[in-house]
């Protein structure tokens, strides 16, 4: 499913097959790099079925469906411009399909909101932000394998620094006034997630 709307998608805007391929074998290779666990092809997969769910109510589909492409492109767990670097290796990827100005603007703006995922004033980068936490709001079985990848994606750092900075993030989450900003969202996954983020914060010690 994965391909498939990928190549629908560039389909609007070329029709040399060299230059779809093309583009589809770099978003491929770059999420399918070894180091790489969570922010893979998988993740993407279950981001696209998330979305599905609320397509009705994205007023842009083309342009949050080049959000989930691009938006963790670029990913190092030692760098922290991964977001800027991905809103810009999308712009550069768009630009190859002579895509106007204010839907690779809109593209990058949603990719840099999942920097903090905060509340937007635009409808579609919420959905899509909420789209991207939605695994914090997966059965417990499901966050733990989450978490698992993660700590793997970030293997480099001992424990005592990993879990500082890991619970340092969580924090951050349960101290939103609302983890989820869109109603679909919130009201199926924001119970479950705090129970989760908290509870590995526990484990954490």
């Amino acid at each position: 499913m994965l391909k498939n709307t990928f190549i629908s998608l560039i389909a609007n805007y070329t029709n040399s097959d060299i230059l779809i391929d093309e583009l589809w074998i770099d978003i491929e290779k770059k999420y399918s790099t070894k180091n790489r666990y969570y922010h893979t092809l998988n993740h993407l997969e279950n981001l696209l079925k998330e979305l599905l769910k609320v397509k009705g109510e994205i007023e842009n589909w083309n342009v949050v469906l080049f959000t989930l492409y691009y938006h963790d492109i670029i990913y190092s767990s030692v760098n922290s411009n991964n977001e800027e670097k991905s809103a810009e290796y999308a712009e550069i990827q768009m630009n190859k399909l002579s895509i106007k100005v204010g839907l690779i603007t809109s593209c990058k703006r949603q990719i840099l909101a999942t920097k903090s995922h905060s509340l937007s004033t635009e409808k579609d980068t919420n959905y899509f932000i909420d789209a991207d936490l939605s695994v914090l709001g997966g059965s417990w079985e499901i966050y733990q394998e989450y978490c698992k990848n993660v700590r793997k994606e970030y293997s480099i750092y001992p424990d005592f620094i990993y879990n500082k900075g890991r619970k340092k993030v969580l924090t951050h989450f349960l101290e939103m006034k609302r983890i989820f900003k869109t109603d679909f969202f919130y009201k199926k996954y924001e119970t479950q997630a705090k129970q989760n983020l908290q509870k590995e914060i526990t484990l954490l010690g």
